[in-house]
């Protein structure tokens, strides 16, 4: 029975949880897989409650942080490496940039046969000075040569890695799409829907527009707060915009609507422009009362949102960054480049002046999007690749 080790960074709400989740539970029983990974941070919502549900028991590494911090970091390495002396893996499979550093030194240095990381994202555009980005390539290219196989999560995501940054071998780097069970989003809509809205104050005759993510510098929600401010001097539609997750631009983000002299609200509150409703576990919930979701990035891996809202049948109006393009469907969304605001905010004007065709669009593609990416097929296509890993 090969075992895998599975590390991520942190259990905190999102599509990396999920999918690590589903690849530990539902990957054929020939398997045995150890989950482990850091806690979630400040401002965020732990995500123990997927793997749980599950009937599986992940290690908590409480080291193992964002942020980057020598002694932190080292007491984690320690840790990881002790787990590999005990659990003894054929296969330690990274996900995400700290996790990935961690665990791959650990288990090149314990002669673990097979090493595999995911690039879920990654941090070579828009987080930091070129000097530092420099220094985060130069890692990546010493850790790709001490891995197996890489997997990138989209074509796009894989032509980065491998021709513009030149961090992976594009040999070794295969593209296998993120899973998920997305059968509860099209499960009980009106109701949900009906629970949102009513919780939020929303009438029927208004559109509800969403971001979901976390409230961050390289989430650019300022250009979702001007694009909604657009729509609201160009068109008599009514209109309430929610900001679904957490932060630590959430004050600065609070101030820019203040200064634009706009309404917002922490709680539900029917006269608010702005709804902050912190991070929602049920987001099939949220995904139902809303009507068009948006993304306002600089750069993205495969955002898991976008994944979720075109499951639930909403149309999107987002940058065009990381693997986006790759993952959204024609019928359901509008791209605009991340350096052009301007039709960043057309684009969401143009979607409320047209929802009723373009939600009818979005909606016939739902069944199209579940397909592409659920869990069974990312555990079928993860399989195959373990198998040709462990047999060379």
């Amino acid at each position: 029975m090969p075992k895998i080790l599975r590390i991520i960074n942190r259990f905190n709400l999102g599509g990396i949880t999920y999918n690590v989740s589903y690849l530990s539970k539902y990957l054929p029983s020939e398997y045995e897989t150890l989950l482990i990974g850091g806690p979630e941070e400040e401002g965020e919502e732990s995500s123990l409650y997927i793997p749980q549900s599950l009937g599986l028991n992940p290690i908590i590494i409480t080291e193992l942080k964002r942020s980057i911090n020598p002694l932190s970091d080292y007491f984690a390495y320690k840790k990881i490496k002790k787990i590999i002396k005990e659990f003894k893996p054929d296969i330690v499979h990274t996900h995400a940039s700290k996790a990935g550093a961690i665990g791959r030194i650990a288990a090149w240095r314990c002669n673990v046969p097979v090493i595999v990381h995911t690039f879920h994202g990654h941090v070579f555009k828009g987080y930091f000075s070129e000097f530092k980005t420099n220094i985060f390539k130069t890692i990546e290219r010493f850790l790709s040569k001490r891995s197996t196989a890489i997997v990138a999560i989209s074509n796009i995501q894989k032509q980065e890695l491998t021709q513009e940054y030149k961090v992976c071998d594009a040999k070794k780097t295969q593209v296998i799409k993120l899973g998920f069970d997305l059968d509860r989003f099209v499960e009980g809509k009106q109701e949900k829907r009906t629970a949102f809205r009513t919780k939020y104050f929303v009438a029927e005759n208004e559109i509800a527009i969403g971001i979901i993510g976390r409230l961050a510098p390289i989430k650019n929600h300022y250009l979702f707060i001007d694009a909604i401010e657009f729509v609201t001097k160009n068109t008599t539609v009514k209109i309430k915009a929610f900001i679904v997750g957490d932060g630590e631009t959430k004050n600065e983000l609070i101030a820019f609507i203040k200064n634009k002299g706009l309404t917002y609200s922490t709680e539900p509150n029917k006269d608010a422009l702005f709804t902050f409703t912190s991070w929602i576990k049920e987001v099939d919930v949220a995904l139902a009362g809303l009507d068009l979701v948006c993304l306002t990035s600089k750069n993205e891996g495969t955002p898991v949102s976008l994944i979720e809202a075109q499951a639930a049948g909403k149309f999107i109006v987002t940058t065009n960054v990381g693997g986006i393009k790759d993952i959204l469907n024609p019928k359901c969304g509008l791209l605009s480049e991340a350096n052009d605001p301007e039709t960043y905010k057309n684009n969401l004007l143009n979607a409320v002046l047209n929802f009723a065709e373009i939600s009818k669009n979005a909606n016939a593609a739902s069944k199209e999007v579940i397909e592409e990416f659920s869990y069974t097929r990312l555990c079928r296509e993860m399989d195959l690749l373990y198998k040709s890993l462990l047999k060379g």
